[in-house]
């Protein structure tokens, strides 16, 4: 962080040193535009007291509008009239004596209120002063405002990715442990402890992996094949896998967890539904700047409808087209078409990213 950051974000040092730079600025234009005046050190010895006057006696001012910010519009104004009027009154005094008293080597005014005079032009300074003031709170009020709103919209934006990630696990979980009771029930107790074993290296990578952040590809294709595993436990030879994982694609990272959704509902629509078993191709290609993604089934089909499935009360494909659209806004694609000569094929578009090393 540079030094001009840490002065912006912290209050005390972004006062000091804007009220130091200010009274500094105000006697340099004040020294330039009197130059013809007087140039004598005498004169700019009297305009740095003034200067020093000013700063001075403007400190209270900043813990008086701290008090008086607290409270009602009205008094707040009523107090920051009342105050500028004092300050401006009291440095106006000091500025006469300096003047009388010094630069007239002690000449005295004829009548004793001459020492109250030119109080206009400091009322004017003093309040520039507190215009700076406010308005540099006030901008800092609605910055902090922003950052608060955009923080909330964060945590809700993540909340949201979180529950369309999790809400997804469930279904498989049932579905396996339905398989791992029937398994006990057939005395096939060595597969079902090896389909546990596999189940819990899958959960753990599932529950670990942050749904917010991406992960290299070659780390979710290694839980894809802890899930295939479990789910051939289920179908045998029925379920047939085949993968076409280009090499240059391992490190890109993809959403955790985010073609799961996809295989399990082939298996579930097309593979469960086929007497023989049928097969699921999982592809990864690069693209110029893109990732392509593909996911197709031999299965029977389904009706295919503006891109959606015409399917009642699926939820998997739904969420992973929210949680693209979450993370990705509109810098990807999601197709579901016709496989040929049978099937479904769903295809992924996503930028392609590698983590820094």
């Amino acid at each position: 962080m540079s030094r001009f950051q840490r002065v912006i974000e912290s209050n005390e040092r972004l006062f000091w040193t804007l009220h130091s730079a200010g009274w500094a600025g105000f006697a340099i234009i004040y020294y330039i535009g009197s130059f013809l005046h007087d140039v004598r050190p005498i004169w700019v010895f009297i305009i740095l007291l003034n200067a020093y006057a000013g700063w001075l006696l403007t400190i209270p001012l900043r813990y008086i509008y701290r008090w008086a910010r607290k409270q009602s519009p009205l008094n707040m104004i009523i107090i920051v009239i009342a105050s500028c009027y004092l300050i401006a009154l009291l440095w106006a005094v000091v500025k006469n004596v300096n003047y009388w008293e010094i630069y007239k080597h002690g000449y005295r005014p004829d009548e004793w209120y001459m020492y109250f005079t030119n109080t206009i032009n400091s009322l004017i300074m003093v309040g520039c002063w507190s215009g700076v003031y406010f308005g540099i709170k006030n901008f800092q009020m609605l910055q902090k405002e922003k950052q608060n709103a955009l923080k909330a919209s964060t945590m809700a934006h993540q909340a949201h990715i979180k529950m369309l990630r999790y809400q997804l696990n469930p279904h498989f979980l049932f579905n396996t442990l339905n398989a791992i009771s029937t398994l006990i029930l057939l005395k096939e107790n060595d597969t079902a402890e090896a389909m546990v074993s596999r189940l819990s290296d899958f959960l753990r990578y599932s529950l670990d992996n942050d749904p917010i952040k991406r992960v290299p590809l070659g780390q979710e294709i290694k839980a894809l094949r802890l899930y295939l595993e479990i789910e051939k436990v289920r179908f045998d030879d029925r379920l047939e896998v085949v993968w076409d994982i280009d090499e240059h694609c391992d490190n890109a990272l993809v959403p955790s967890m985010i073609l799961q959704p996809i295989i399990e509902n082939a298996i579930k629509h097309a593979i469960s539904k086929m007497e023989n078993g049928g097969q699921i191709a999982i592809t990864a290609r690069t693209f110029g700047n893109d990732l392509l993604l593909d996911v197709a089934d031999n299965g029977p089909g389904a009706d295919i409808k503006n891109g959606q499935l015409s399917r009642e009360n699926g939820v998997g494909l739904v969420n992973i087209k929210e949680r693209l659209q979450s993370l990705y806004q509109r810098n990807f694609a999601f197709s579901i078409e016709h496989n040929q000569p049978s099937g479904v094929r769903v295809r992924l578009r996503i930028p392609y990213e590698v983590k820094d090393v």
